[in-house]
This record gives structure tokens, sequence and C-alpha cells, in this order.
């Protein structure tokens, strides 16, 4: 996510800190090199215009610092006008002060509106909300299905007819009000363009179901596209926010920098993967952070909160400190790291990590399958026991999951090392680290 951009601000910012001062000369240089990082992330044009002279008059009448540098100084300017750019703070959906909140999903068709209509009703499930999805989506073939598929994965029921778009809705309502859901998320129809009778469409469920959100799903890897429909979408319906997906293969950025100045509207959440629970509201402070290559420790926390239960973290510690850290406990760890989301995506929201160490290596997810294929082909006794697994049943498990014998020996090596390393740590009474302690 936004790697190119980020990259090039590093570069940018390591210039001026060889700088004494802020001068009106190297914040003209500067600046340049800030326009040309942002046109080529595929940020509107006028967009940056107005953000280049913003900081430009906020520099020339900056004070100099002597306890930081110009570099740091010139990251602060930044910083501020993108917290601006990407809508100052984040806006939360808004829920009906009656029984039933309404949600409207919108968007092109292939934006990924249907599986956003699942991850927000996952998300929300988890708050403490009983979701309804509605098929309204009858233009499409198979999107009744995709959906039905989705809600029966999460346990999420669905509701379908064989009627028009707003009669379907209309019936969705009222059961919902019936059956005590306090939610409805209504996954409409898209176009491979935008044309009348969409929109026509789309404004006649609106003024039926009156939603509390009418919601954009746009995805970020079109760039000035999906900008440019956020501002039709505006015009002929009405929006309260964006959805923007696929960001975490958007390494330029361009929509999620440009949408809210362009069509007036907030992003309220970002998809950052393809499974239903990598999902994430949108801060415009974080991402601000993230682009500038200063990480996220508030999202890194809440992930790691999520994703590692306290029982579980503290069985584990006291584990650790009786030098007793098995495969099991092993295994048990990469399936909490795993719900925290992609490595690419953990990583970059470690502060202090930068994204020109990180150009190149390739974090594979699957080498975490790979590994927990490895383990679930151990016996109970070789996972609380690895140095029974002698070279028959070296041979059993590479087998039983589809590896080489060297995969085996490779993971047996490491353990071994890591096993040595807390032990050592123990040796220096480790304290607590929080949100997880150790993830491996």
């Amino acid at each position: 996510m936004f790697e190119e951009l980020t990259t090039r601000f590093e570069v940018i910012f390591k210039r001026l800190r060889g700088h004494g001062k802020l001068t009106q000369s190297n914040i003209q240089e500067a600046l340049k090199e800030v326009r040309r990082a942002l046109l080529e992330a595929d940020v509107n044009y006028k967009v940056v215009k107005d953000f280049v002279e913003r900081i430009q008059t906020e520099s020339l009448g900056q004070k100099v610092i002597s306890s930081i540098t110009p570099g740091q100084q010139m990251i602060k300017l930044v910083y501020d006008e993108l917290v601006t750019l990407l809508g100052s703070e984040a806006q939360s959906v808004r829920f009906s002060s009656s029984s039933l909140t309404t949600w409207m999903l919108v968007g092109l068709q292939g934006s990924g509106k249907t599986t956003a209509c699942g991850k927000l009703a996952s998300h929300f499930r988890k708050k403490g909300k009983r979701p309804l999805l509605v098929a309204a989506d009858v233009q499409r073939p198979a999107a009744v299905e995709q959906l039905k598929i989705l809600g029966k994965g999460i346990d999420i029921e669905v509701f379908s007819s064989n009627h028009d778009p707003v009669n379907i809705c209309r019936k969705a309502l009222d059961m919902a009000r019936e059956q005590g859901f306090d939610l409805t998320i209504i996954d409409t129809a898209g176009r491979l363009h935008v044309d009348d009778a969409l929109m026509q469409e789309l404004k006649q469920i609106k003024s039926e179901v009156k939603p509390e959100e009418v919601i954009l799903v746009a995805d970020a890897m079109t760039g000035q596209d999906a900008v440019n429909i956020a501002v039709t979408f505006e015009e002929k319906v009405g929006l309260d926010g964006i959805f923007l997906t696929k960001m975490d293969g958007d390494a330029r950025g361009g929509a999620a920098l440009s949408i809210k100045a362009a069509c007036g509207k907030p992003i309220k959440f970002i998809g950052v993967g393809e499974r239903l629970n990598q999902i994430e509201l949108f801060y415009p402070d974080r991402m601000a952070s993230r682009i500038l290559g200063m990480g996220d420790v508030v999202s890194l926390v809440e992930k790691a909160q999520e994703a590692f239960a306290s029982d579980e973290v503290e069985k584990l510690e006291r584990k650790l400190r009786k030098e007793r850290f098995t495969l099991s406990d092993f295994y048990q760890q990469l399936q909490q790291l795993k719900r925290m989301g992609p490595l690419e995506s953990v990583l970059g929201m470690i502060p202090g990590l930068k994204m020109q160490a990180l150009k190149g290596l390739r974090i594979d997810d699957k080498a975490l399958t790979k590994v927990e294929a490895m383990i679930n082909s151990m016996t109970p006794g070789e996972k609380e026991r690895p140095e029974i697994i002698d070279g028959s049943r070296r041979k059993r498990i590479a087998a039983g999951s589809g590896t080489a014998v060297q995969d085996i020996n490779r993971l047996l090596k490491q353990f071994g090392m890591m096993q040595r390393m807390l032990k050592d740590m123990n040796k220096v009474n480790f304290g607590k680290i929080p949100g997880g302690r150790f993830p491996f």
C-alpha cells in the first residue's frame, strides 16, 4: 500500500536533512519533487497543485526551530496536509435511532461490491450487530448466488426474491423488522460503465428504503477512474462515504489521495485483502503516517489485540517461562499471526521500517501454509517433543505434507534455534511484550 509514494518521500526528506535550515531555495526543490511524486502516484492534477501551494505557504511562514532538522519540519508540514487531504478525521458510519439501520452499497460491476457487503456484515456482527444481507443485484448472473455463498461462509442470513430490486428491498426490510435484525446491507446492481438505467434504479431504491448510508464501493487500483466514478455517483445518486477495495495491491495511492477532495465524501472503509476479515476503518492520520514511512502503531496494536486472545497469551507466557515452548504452541502462534492479515501489511505498520529496505523482498504468505502443513502431519507426541523426530519420521511427515525432507530439517533447525533464543531470554527475565508477546 502506497509503496512507491512512500519510497519517493523517503528520498526527498533524506536530501533535506543535509541542509542546516529551511530556505526558499531548498523548499522549492523539495516541493518540486513532492509534486512529481504525487503526479506519478496518479493523484489528480488539481489536488496536487492545491496541496503543494498550501505546503509552500505554510513552509515560508514557519519559524526555524533549532531542535529539529529541515527534513523533520518538512515531514510535519507534508503530514498535516496529507491528513487534511485524506479527510482530517475518521468518519464513522451512521446508525438509525430506531431499531433498524439500512446501508446501501453502490458501484460499478467488478469493484468488489458483493464482497464488501460480506466484509461489513462480518465486521459489525463482531461489534454486536445482527446483520441481514440483501441480494438486490438481479442484473449480474450469479450475483445472488455469490452473496448466498458469502453469507453461508460467515453464518449471516441473506434475503433474496424473484422480484424487481425495489420490491426485494421493501420485503427485506419488512422481514428484518419482523425477525429482529438491526442492520440491513443492500447489495445493488452494477454495470461495466455508468448509465442512466443504473442510476435510475439506484435512485428508486434509495427513495424506497431511505438508507442511513449510501456507500460507494470503488477499486483503488483504477486510480483516477475511481475518482471520476465517485464524482458521478455523488452527482446522480448522492453518497455518504466510500469503501476503497484492493488497497493492498495499490502501490501508488492516487484514488485514496484524490477522492475526498474530488467528490467531497470521506473514505470510511478500505479493503486490504481478499478474506472477509481483511477490512479496516479508514483513519486519515494513521494513513498519512503510513505514507510517510512512520508506521501505524495504533492499528498494529489493535490488530494484535484482535488476533491474540489474552488467555492464550498468558498461557503461552507461562510455558515460555518454564521453557516448554513446543511445535503445538508454534502452530497456534502462526494461526494468530495470520489473523492479523498479510505480512506485508503488518510490516508496513512498524515505525522506522524503511520501504527501501523491503524493496525487492518477497514476503510469501504461502510459506506459513507450508509450515502449517508440516506441523499438521506430525503426531501429538512429535509436536510436544520434536527431538524424537528421526529420519523415518521425517520422511513420513514430508510425504504427508507434500514437502521434502529438507523442508522438515529446516523447520526443526529453525525451531531449535528459536527454543535456544527463548531460553536465553528467560535468563535475563524478559518483560511482557504488548499485543501478543512472541508471535512465533
